[in-house]
């Protein structure tokens, strides 16, 4: 794939119906009285207004379109974009899940081609939903593996131009779901896992506020995949390397249980207790949270990754988001893995997002059941922009204003299920599907452009991924 974005020394964005400008509040939305002409140079946004083309200055006419800023994406496993609708993870829950679907099919992905395929795909997938950076929990090491998997994954975000956080995953200890499972599914060490990521935070880790890379110490979960111990000694070694805290918590009920009957504590007290909460942690799912547990968000800062398509898809529940915001704890939206998540786009969990919290179970939203204002599409749009940018510390990113990163999506509604819609601001995520791109830019460089991405044969690319499949249903049926 040869994907290439030279940096335009200025563009400018004209006419747009609205901006959206990703920030809290009655500033999400720009008075277009003031002029929608968006000038981006060196990268970042340098005037919103009534702007006249400058000579030389390419320019991106977006009539009738609605600019947001770009997606941020705070959860992923971007290997999982081979491993969509397998039959056999199809109508269970979390655990037998793991077991029928990640843990075994790991086997595949032991060559630096598959890896790098199903990471394209992935890529490529919330790109065109118009997300802009992406972090991948990639917990794909193994002793003794043939190639390296931080390295192809900051390469294949690189030629995409995408911005990337690398989450380095992985376990010290085998699971119960683990076991009979592949060789490529084996724990590491702990030094090794230590070892691993000081060097990739050598390698790739950019502290800035407008980083393209990022590194962050991210065990698979901090009770099934490590001793406590090893955890206190992950979150010691990351805040002396400077980077963050990330992990999955809470995703279905067996968590609540196991900090309960094993620690006799709940699961924000147990990370409390080895270090693994503050402004420098975020942790996915959170579905299940006491009040006591969002309080210790909210007071510590501790992020939360709301992914509301792969929850409801496993069974696991509907995080209380409303009642987090409510309280003032960090949320941000993210997608998770394609495998739970056939769905793996940004635009889709918005639109799951704006409408999951309306309908509330009923042991929370009592007699009548849910509640139409639980959530507006406003929300939604700071939670998947500035917010989750916010949470992976690039503070240079995620709002549309002067001084800002030039991460903008251009959306065109020009879609029958555009038409007739009296707030066309929130189309992208109140009417669902997938919503034209006139643009996308990231650090201001233009990277798709009218649905496409310059330089990638999406043909070539469906028919590897279709290879690579056939490969996994003949193999794992000669298994059976």
């Amino acid at each position: 794939m040869r994907v290439k974005h030279p940096m335009n020394d200025s563009v400018l964005i004209r006419h747009a119906a609205h901006l959206m400008t990703g920030a809290a509040g009655t500033t999400m939305r720009h008075d277009v009285r003031a002029g929608t002409d968006i000038r981006v140079r060196g990268g970042l946004i340098r005037a919103i207004g009534h702007l006249t083309p400058e000579p030389g200055e390419r320019v991106v006419d977006a009539s009738g379109c609605v600019v947001y800023p770009g997606w941020v994406n705070t959860h992923h496993h971007l290997f999982q974009s081979l491993l969509k609708g397998i039959p056999a993870g199809i109508g269970v829950g979390l655990t037998p899940w793991l077991a029928a679907v990640p843990v075994p099919y790991r086997q595949f992905f032991n060559t630096e081609h598959a890896m790098r395929i199903a990471t394209r795909i992935g890529l490529v997938e919330l790109l065109l939903s118009g997300c802009t950076t992406v972090a991948d929990h990639q917990y794909h090491y193994y002793p003794g593996m043939p190639f390296d998997v931080s390295a192809v994954v900051f390469d294949e975000a690189e030629k995409l131009g995408l911005r990337f956080v690398l989450c380095r995953g992985g376990q010290t200890m085998a699971r119960q779901f683990d076991k009979p499972a592949p060789l490529e599914s084996a724990p590491e060490t702990l030094d090794a896992i230590m070892t691993s990521i000081e060097r990739d935070v050598r390698r790739f880790h950019d502290p800035s506020p407008t980083s393209m890379r990022r590194v962050v110490s991210a065990i698979t979960t901090p009770n099934w995949s490590c001793q406590p111990d090893e955890l206190l000694a992950l979150a010691r070694q990351a805040r002396s390397l400077g980077i963050r805290l990330h992990s999955h918590l809470n995703e279905t009920y067996d968590y609540v249980n196991y900090f309960r009957n094993v620690h006799g504590c709940s699961a924000m007290q147990f990370a409390e207790k080895y270090e693994w909460i503050g402004p420098d942690v975020w942790f996915a799912h959170m579905v299940h949270l006491s009040d006591d547990d969002i309080a210790r968000c909210a007071q510590s800062g501790t992020g939360i990754a709301h992914c509301p398509q792969s929850n409801a898809r496993l069974g696991s529940g509907i995080a209380r988001v409303p009642d987090m915001l409510k309280a003032g704890a960090p949320v941000s939206l993210a997608v998770d893995g394609a495998a739970s998540n056939e769905a793996a786009d940004m635009l889709s969990e918005a639109h799951a997002c704006w409408l999951l919290h309306r309908a509330k179970p009923l042991e929370f939203g009592g007699a009548f059941g849910g509640d139409a204002a639980a959530m507006s599409a406003d929300q939604v749009i700071h939670l998947g922009t500035a917010a989750g940018a916010r949470m992976l510390g690039l503070d240079g990113v995620g709002t549309l204003a002067v001084g800002m990163a030039a991460d903008l999506v251009v959306y065109d509604l020009d879609q029958p299920r555009h038409f007739g819609l009296h707030d066309a601001a929130i189309a992208p995520v109140v009417s669902g599907g997938q919503a034209s791109l006139r643009a996308v830019l990231v650090g201001g460089r233009v990277v798709v452009e009218n649905n496409s991405i310059p330089g990638l044969d999406m043909a070539e690319l469906r028919m590897e991924a279709s290879s690579l499949v056939k490969h996994m249903v003949l193999t794992m049926a000669a298994q059976a």
